[in-house]
C-alpha cells in the first residue's frame, strides 16, 4: 500500500514539474529576469502566467520585409490562449534594440497591455519606436511610465483603493 501512495506521490510530482516546463531562449533569459525582478517592485505577479507558456524564444518566422518588419509578437492558440512570446533574430542586431522589444512583449503579455498605447511616441508600448536609442537612454524613466500605467497595476490599486474605503 505505501508503495502505491509514493508511487502516486511521484506521478503528481512528475506531472506538475512537466506542466512548468517553459522553453526560454538563453539570449532573452537575462533581459526576462530583469522584467521580473521590476514586477517585484510593482508587486505584480508573474509566476503563474509564466508556466502557462510554452516558450519564450528568438525566431526566424516573423515577417520581415522593406516595408517593415514584425520584430516581436505574442503568439496564440486556435483557442486563442497566448502560448509563446515570439522575438525576431533581427531584434538581436542590437542589445538595445533587443531590449525595447523583449520589454514590449513581456508587457503585453504579464502586464496585461492588450493595446499599443500610441503609433510612435517613443514609449516602449508603441506600436512602433523611431528611435530604440531614444528609449534606452531614458530607461529608467521609460520603465517607470511602462509599470505604472500597466492594465494589471493599475487594477491592482484600484482593487487596493475599494478595500481601504470599504474599512
Amino acid at each position: 500500500m505505501k508503495k502505491i501512495v509514493l508511487l502516486g506521490v511521484l506521478m503528481g510530482s512528475f506531472i506538475s514539474v512537466s506542466a512548468q516546463n517553459v522553453s526560454i531562449d538563453g539570449r532573452l533569459q537575462p533581459l526576462l529576469n530583469e522584467f521580473f525582478e521590476i514586477c517585484k517592485t510593482y508587486n505584480i505577479d508573474y509566476y503563474d502566467k509564466l508556466f502557462q507558456l510554452e516558450s519564450i524564444d528568438v525566431v526566424n518566422t516573423l515577417t520581415v520585409s522593406e516595408d517593415g518588419s514584425t520584430l516581436g509578437m505574442l503568439r496564440r492558440n486556435e483557442q486563442g490562449k497566448v502560448v509563446a512570446i515570439d522575438i525576431n533574430w533581427m531584434a538581436q542586431l542590437d542589445p538595445e534594440i533587443l531590449k525595447v522589444v523583449a520589454f514590449h512583449e513581456f508587457a503585453h503579455y504579464f502586464l496585461e497591455y492588450s493595446r499599443h498605447v500610441c503609433d510612435d511616441c517613443g514609449r516602449i508600448m508603441s506600436v512602433v519606436n523611431s528611435s530604440y536609442f531614444e528609449i534606452v537612454r531614458d530607461w529608467d524613466n521609460r520603465v517607470k511610465t511602462l509599470f505604472e500605467n500597466a492594465p494589471v497595476y493599475l487594477n491592482k490599486q484600484q482593487i487596493a483603493k475599494i478595500g481601504s474605503t470599504q474599512l
